[in-house]
């Protein structure tokens, strides 16, 4: 991983480990003990697998970025003590800032088992170096990637995280009216009636529309899907290797939907999601993305856009269903509660980002011809 890149992807993930960290931001106070208090408290009496699992895993990617970073730019002290005492540092303080949150409880297991992660990840990232990891990385990316890929990679690394939040259609990103609805009536003590009789109203597709048809469904599982594959296209130079990127991002959506449905609802319903309209968008996702490996950067951007603006304003005319505000309460109250609101702004926010994104690049393309390859 180039020094360039390791960057921005350390500051995202710390940034999300924040977020999930002290996640819902609300009602901080004193609560009359020492912020610190938690390193002496006694054992918790009840413990599970998913918090172990949860607290080691979450680090791991952490102690590994910070280990890499700390190869790259050659520090005098060892890359290993490096990723693992910046790891433990940022949970530590972490965990002293929950001692101001009600909502969360602070924890010295919490503390030690994220250490132990970040020191898992630092581990791995140190092994593969001396595997000639990180030769091999630069090889593959001058090999692979194009110039001035960084802030695609952001977005497709994204992509699975977000697909993890319950959607109302499979692949359906940037379903933002509910919230809308709901940010309207907190901050105005009302409902969406006063926009109704707004201008913009007007221009808007009829968004108390009935539930989506069959075909409706297939466009927006097709346009979900083919997205992400035409914006990899920016950062691939060869047809072959956006085939190869298209197959792995029919893939990798498929199982991020699966893996969202089986921590839903059971792994018993992990392909429940899986109906005939959703198996053919799936297949013709491929089908088309993989004709297209040879269209060019610009024109891929433009097809991007224009999928995307279709997708939101389709997907924003759904109605939710009594299983989707069920599972949506259950991943407000339950165990992930923690990351509810990241996991729902990803799934929010995705579509809108890549679509400034791929602005940017259709002028940055016209004014530059050599990068509408």
């Amino acid at each position: 991983m180039h020094k360039s890149a390791a960057w921005p992807l350390t500051w995202m993930y710390c940034t999300l480990v924040v977020y999930a960290s002290l996640y819902p931001f609300a009602d901080w106070r004193d609560q009359g003990i020492p912020p610190w208090s938690f390193l002496a408290a006694p054992l918790p009496r009840y413990w599970t697998g998913f918090d172990v699992a949860i607290n080691i895993a979450g680090y791991m990617p952490l102690g590994a970025l910070l280990a890499w970073l700390a190869l790259r730019t050659r520090h005098r002290v060892p890359p290993g003590w490096l990723a693992v005492g910046c790891g433990s540092l940022l949970s530590l303080v972490l965990e002293t800032l929950q001692s101001y949150l009600p909502q969360r409880v602070a924890s010295r297991e919490d503390w030690l088992l994220n250490t132990l992660g970040a020191l898992a990840g630092a581990l791995t990232a140190l092994y593969l170096a001396r595997r000639g990891g990180l030769v091999r990385w630069d090889r593959w990316q001058n090999r692979w990637l194009a110039p001035r890929s960084r802030s695609v990679l952001v977005l497709l690394i994204s992509w699975p995280a977000a697909l993890l939040f319950p959607s109302a259609v499979p692949f359906g990103l940037g379903h933002v009216w509910g919230g809308f609805q709901d940010l309207t009536e907190a901050v105005l003590g009302q409902g969406v009636h006063w926009f109704n009789d707004t201008p913009l109203h007007k221009l808007l597709p009829a968004i108390d529309a009935g539930p989506l048809g069959s075909a409706a469904t297939l466009a927006c599982v097709v346009s979900g899907l083919l997205a992400p594959c035409l914006l990899g296209f920016g950062v691939l130079h060869k047809p072959r290797h956006r085939a190869w990127l298209s197959l792995a991002v029919v893939a990798v959506g498929a199982s991020a939907s699966g893996l969202s449905a089986a921590l839903s609802w059971g792994p018993t319903h992990m392909w429940s999601w899986l109906d005939g309209p959703t198996t053919a968008g799936l297949v013709l996702a491929l089908l088309l993305a993989t004709a297209l490996a040879r269209l060019r950067w610009r024109w891929a951007c433009v097809l991007v856009f224009v999928l995307l603006c279709g997708h939101v304003a389709l997907l924003n005319q759904a109605p939710g269903s009594p299983y989707f505000a069920q599972t949506l309460q259950s991943w407000e109250q339950g165990r992930f509660v923690r990351f509810h609101g990241l996991a729902e702004w990803l799934g929010w926010l995705w579509p809108y980002a890549a679509i400034v994104l791929v602005l940017g690049r259709i002028g940055i393309a016209y004014r530059e011809p050599k990068i509408g390859v």
